[in-house]
């Protein structure tokens, strides 16, 4: 296994249906930062996402950018 990190990016806005991704404004996206770990990023997502509890409409994902820049070892 490797020691190079695995890098996900952590990005939110507001979304037609809260049960969905569909980014209203693609302009207005909050991004979070990119982390070199899952944990990581999740410690990030859960910070912004308690920040906009009140705003139904906001949602906050995790991208798995590793997946996208080396989809034959996602790990």
């Amino acid at each position: 296994m490797s020691d190079k990190p695995l890098l996900h990016l952590v990005f939110g806005g507001e979304v037609a249906d809260p049960s969905g991704t569909d980014f209203v404004d693609t302009e207005k996206l909050d991004i979070v930062g990119i982390y070199p770990n899952y944990q990581t990023a999740l410690t990030a997502w859960r910070g912004a996402s308690q920040a906009h509890v009140d705003d139904a409409n906001t949602k906050y994902v995790i991208v798995h950018m590793h997946r996208l820049l080396d989809p034959e070892e996602a790990g």
